[in-house]
């Protein structure tokens, strides 16, 4: 048995694929992982000395506690 494709059948599938949005999220979620994580390698000697200096003002403000 042969399927024989119409035109019209190709253009309500191209319409639909072209309709479908299940990818875009998926798409967008790895740009943003793939930017934070640039971000982080490239601040990340300021990143570590930010939480250093937080970490150790947390530390001396509760043993005055």
């Amino acid at each position: 048995m042969y399927m024989i494709i119409t035109l019209k059948d190709l253009k309500e599938q191209l319409s639909c694929f072209l309709r479908e949005e299940d990818g875009v999220g998926v798409v967008e979620i790895i740009l943003i992982l793939v930017v934070l994580i640039s971000l982080v390698a490239i601040f990340k000697n300021q990143l570590t000395s930010l939480v250093k200096s937080l970490l150790s003002k947390v530390t001396s403000e509760s043993n005055g506690i």
